[in-house]
């Protein structure tokens, strides 16, 4: 009879992450993630190159990112930089993931003020750019999926929330709070046998 396979080694958050560390990782996320695209950049920095965070634990944060108010990049870092280094940690991964941008737009800003609104090569620019990030969004999606969708209910939120949003055409927070409801009363705990739980 053959053996059963050892269970995987649950995932550690990196004891040796400094703020420097987080500062530097942030800075580069900010710096090159694009429009929506930023999702998949903060999957492929935080999970997949320093592997700080744990697939499952990208997830669970991002949901917490989708629910409240702000930017998704901006409450990642915190969430994360929290994670690692506390309060400190926060300070320095929203600080680092900011910079870029703000400074990207008062450079950007200036270049629009001294073209007087000249449009010529900025369509073409912007829709490469829009193009790219929808890409991203949909790479990101599948990876995600892929572990996250283990049952058919957890497909069927998701078509509630997509039909929601965009066949009915109610508000994200709406839709949110209606189908996170349904979720939490379908998955609450004694209703599932021990080897379906989440």
């Amino acid at each position: 009879m053959s053996e059963a396979p050892a269970p995987e080694a649950p995932f550690e958050t990196p004891p040796s992450v400094t703020l420097t560390d987080i500062f530097v990782g942030f800075l580069v996320i900010g710096a090159t993630s694009f429009g929506g695209g930023v999702v998949a950049y903060l999957r492929s920095g935080l999970v997949g190159r320093r592997k700080w965070i744990a697939d499952e634990t990208f997830v669970e944060l991002l949901s917490i990112c989708q629910t409240l108010p702000g930017l998704n990049a901006s409450n990642m870092a915190i969430l994360v930089g929290d994670r690692l280094r506390g309060t400190a940690g926060a300070a320095v991964a929203l600080a680092g993931i900011c910079l870029p941008g703000a400074l990207m737009m008062v450079a950007a800003a200036a270049a629009y003020a001294a073209s007087r609104g000249s449009e010529v090569g900025i369509g073409a620019v912007l829709h490469g750019v829009s193009a790219a990030a929808v890409g991203l969004v949909l790479a990101v999606t599948f990876q995600l999926g892929r572990k996250s969708l283990t049952r058919m209910s957890d497909l069927v939120f998701v078509a509630l929330t997509v039909i929601g949003v965009d066949l009915m055409h109610q508000s994200v927070l709406l839709v949110l709070v209606v189908v996170g409801a349904l979720a939490i009363y379908w998955y609450r705990p004694g209703r599932l046998p021990e080897h379906v739980k989440p």
